[in-house]
């Protein structure tokens, strides 16, 4: 058993050094990507993006002038919505246009909290692609260039060896921008519904507030 991981592991790696140098800056672009996806996940979880529905409770608090058991209850949230909340009510006495800049400090400094990193994820997705079939441009370059100096004594293994050693690179560059695609349009996707439960907290706290005068 351990003899077969071992083999399967050494065909792994012979598999990236025949690939050449941009197959291993994929393999590092792979291991970049999966990290960023992880902690973002992390984060995310972290940050209690799925319970948006705390805040209901709190809305009824507000509503009811209960001002300091609804802070003591947005204190617990971590949502970035709270910190958007807390800063409604501490600046309530400001004029509306003071007010909303406050609240557009934290909600935006929130923002790009959430999508730190994210960047990077997007760069990877793109450009992978584009280093797997540079890998094989220059790996077909190398394959024909190999054809040309066996001269008569033309091989076909030569060729198609060649070939396919060079199409690894493609084949990683999606495997390799994939993923890291499809996970960067989901965090994006989840950071825009967040956006937009802040912008609906603070509509909701301003509305109360203004109504308590």
């Amino acid at each position: 058993m351990e003899n077969s991981e071992i083999e399967q592991s050494l065909d792994l790696i012979s598999l990236v050094l025949k690939g050449g140098p941009v197959m291993i800056i994929l393999l590092i672009m792979s291991i970049i990507s999966l990290a960023i996806i992880l902690l973002k996940l992390y984060q995310f979880y972290r940050s209690e993006l799925y319970s948006s529905n705390k805040f209901i409770p709190i809305f009824k608090l507000l509503k009811k002038n209960q001002i300091t058991q609804a802070q003591e209850l947005l204190n617990s949230i971590i949502h970035p919505s709270s910190k958007i909340i807390l800063s409604i009510i501490h600046n309530k006495k400001l004029n509306n246009e003071d007010r909303e800049n406050e609240v557009s400090i934290i909600g935006e400094k929130q923002i790009r909290n959430l999508e730190f990193l994210l960047k990077p994820l997007e760069v990877i997705a793109n450009i992978a692609p584009l280093l797997g079939l540079l890998g094989t441009v220059i790996g077909m370059i190398t394959a024909f260039s190999k054809l040309e100096n066996a001269g008569s004594k033309v091989d076909p293994s030569i060729l198609a060896g060649g070939i396919w050693e060079a199409l690894l690179t493609t084949a990683f560059g999606l495997i390799v921008a994939i993923p890291a695609l499809g996970a960067f349009y989901w965090l994006d996707g989840k950071v825009d519904k967040v956006r937009e439960e802040m912008r609906h907290a603070a509509i909701t706290t301003n509305t109360i507030i203004k109504n308590l005068k």
